[in-house]
């Protein structure tokens, strides 16, 4: 067993490493395992059923904050009641999920990954930032018309999601539920302007929150989602770490990876874990598919 392959085994064995951070200055090193502590028309790739959002009047800024700004959370991680971890029980799918952080940089684009993922017909979620998409306008636009993948919300400056200020991996967090609200909707705002639509889930920059901003989400009418597998380590494994991790997937899994690193192994190690991941029985499916709205 090799030296790197160890290391992933015992990584997973302590627990699930950082969200999306990546080795840059600007979304912090997630390598260290941490411990879950509790406008002109519609792109055919973004998934148009109704959604929570378009059923109720948009709830403002102040009214967050009213009903949030003396709230005290109880839990700081990657869960929180409400928080989406995994697919509901099924006998063979997996959700991949591809995010984007943007920023200083965090602005690549790994055209091999997508590649890949359009030559084996592997459908995909791709949570993706503000800052991601002003740096990337055309591909955005490209990814969003892409019927195998769907658009979601990764927030506006790619913050930790607290009312506290808790920081993660050298990352602050946003300080207090009006900043939750501001991380939240401003991309939502700029989503829904250019794909015709709202979307309907959220992961925070290195998917920390905690309970009270999970709740703040849900009423701004997404859904918060987490993961169960980290396939990248926030973009810092090498391929054969990449492919270890994500092949010892279990069928519900939300598999975590980058999109925004060309120079990791993430595309690499996804080319070898796919095929192996398929002859197994598994399904790939994106989160619309397997996540439903009440």
């Amino acid at each position: 067993m090799t030296a790197g392959r160890r290391a992933v085994l015992a990584a997973m064995a302590g627990g699930l490493l950082a969200g999306c951070a990546g080795p840059h200055k600007d979304g912090g090193s997630p390598a260290s395992p941490g411990s879950p502590e509790s406008g002109a028309g519609t792109p055919a790739g973004q998934d148009r059923r109704p959604s929570a959002s378009t059923d109720r009047p948009p709830v403002t800024r102040a009214q967050i904050v009213a009903r949030y700004g003396r709230s005290v959370p109880h839990t700081w991680g990657f869960g929180a009641p409400g928080v989406v971890r995994s697919l509901p029980r099924t006998t063979r799918d997996i959700a991949l999920t591809f995010d984007a952080c943007g920023g200083p940089g965090g602005s690549g684009y790994d055209q091999a990954l997508l590649d890949l993922l359009r030559a084996r017909h592997v459908p995909a979620t791709l949570f993706i930032n503000s800052r991601w998409i002003a740096a990337n306008p055309a591909v955005f636009h490209r990814l969003a018309a892409d019927p195998l993948f769907e658009i979601a919300n990764h927030g506006t400056r790619h913050r930790p999601l607290s009312v506290t200020g808790r920081s993660a991996y050298g990352i602050p967090g946003t300080r207090g539920a009006g900043e939750v609200y501001d991380e939240i909707a401003g991309n939502h705002a700029e989503l829904t302007r250019l794909l015709g639509a709202p979307p309907r889930f959220f992961r925070s920059g290195t998917a920390y929150c905690d309970d009270v901003a999970a709740r703040i989400v849900t009423d701004l009418g997404e859904r918060f989602v987490s993961f169960s597998v980290n396939g990248d380590g926030g973009a810092t494994f090498t391929a054969e770490q990449v492919c270890t991790t994500v092949t010892a997937a279990r069928a519900g899994s939300i598999v975590l990876c980058h999109m925004n690193h060309p120079e990791g192994g993430t595309a690499r190690g996804i080319a070898a874990a796919v095929p192996r991941l398929l002859a197994r029985g598994h399904r790939f499916v994106r989160l619309s598919d397997a996540l439903h709205r009440a």
